[in-house]
């Protein structure tokens, strides 16, 4: 299929279908946190305020919330939308709601930074908290639609190649292994030549996955886009699906992220939610191809069995 008219395809699709739901009150936070590094700094401050004062900022106008953060009610409006409101007044519903389940315990605050002189307890405290807080963040935004759309592509597809840098090739590799145990033909692609070579030989009835944080990593996006033009179904895993790689993505699934630090980057936050995506593709795939999945799984598991005897251990 040429890229013209997939990319017809696409708009039409665009048009057809209806506005995505706003974000549920617990994914607000990590909606922010997301968004914020591309906002103008007035809309940054609203943002900042709505996701540190929930319950402050939902008993606040439009115009009390501008005042307060220094703004005009345009931006306060303008802010609502990319967080993926409508309009104020459903972004202050969700405010209200968000400050019920943090008051009820269902909304954990987020947990301050890890410092140069925390002890190891706090250390450890204070990750576990972050990483079930973006575990849940990303878990709340995901759009299972998507989700269920890429699933069913994987679980038909001829060939699988996924594409990553760093510590997102790592993921990548996570989930490549996995398909390969229940029988898929997968492959993951660290050099960016290597894969722009062989997402030429990408064709319909193929999927190609990008894994990338920011969304517009050139070595991510060219081999994608390249698998695009050829037909294959992508799927892109990205923690801004307003990024340039959701433009040769049929499906985008969005992961959150904890905040960033000097002492913890986005590649570490990030990985934490990209491994939940990827392990509900695998399960979502082992599912669909159980009957031939399991014998492939036991098969593998008898392979390796003699590696983990006590005898073999000894030698």
């Amino acid at each position: 299929m040429s890229s013209s008219v997939k990319e017809t395809f696409k708009d039409m699709a665009v048009e057809t279908r209806p506005a995505p739901a706003p974000p549920v009150p617990a994914a607000l936070a990590a909606k922010v946190r997301t968004l914020a590094p591309t906002m103008t700094r007035s809309m940054q401050r609203v943002a900042e305020t709505v996701a540190s004062d929930p319950a402050g900022c939902a008993a606040l106008t439009v115009t009390g919330l501008a005042e307060r953060t220094g703004t005009s009610e345009a931006t306060v409006v303008r802010t609502s939308r990319l967080l993926g409101y409508p309009g104020y007044r459903d972004l202050r519903l969700a405010l209200a709601a968000l400050a019920a389940q943090q008051a009820a315990g269902g909304a954990p605050a987020v947990t301050a930074d890890i410092a140069v002189d925390d002890s190891l307890v706090d250390v450890v405290t204070k990750l576990a908290q972050e990483e079930q807080q973006c575990l849940a963040d990303t878990a709340a935004a995901l759009d299972v639609t998507q989700l269920e759309a890429a699933v069913a592509a994987l679980a038909g597809a001829r060939r699988i190649d996924v594409y990553g840098i760093g510590a997102s090739n790592l993921v990548g590799q996570d989930l490549v292994q996995k398909l390969l145990r229940i029988g898929l033909i997968a492959h993951a692609h660290a050099d960016p030549h290597l894969a722009v070579t062989n997402a030429v030989q990408m064709r319909t009835g193929d999927v190609a996955i990008a894994i990338t944080h920011s969304g517009r990593t050139t070595d991510v996006i060219e081999p994608l886009r390249v698998a695009f033009d050829h037909g294959a179904t992508t799927i892109a895993i990205t923690g801004r699906p307003d990024g340039e790689i959701a433009s040769y993505a049929d499906h985008v699934l969005t992961t959150s992220t904890a905040r960033e630090s000097e002492l913890r980057p986005a590649a570490m936050s990030s990985r934490t939610s990209q491994l939940l995506v990827v392990d509900c593709l695998f399960i979502g795939v082992a599912q669909r191809t159980y009957e031939t999945a399991a014998p492939a799984l036991s098969a593998s598991y008898e392979a390796l069995a003699h590696r983990h005897s006590p005898r073999n251990n000894q030698r």
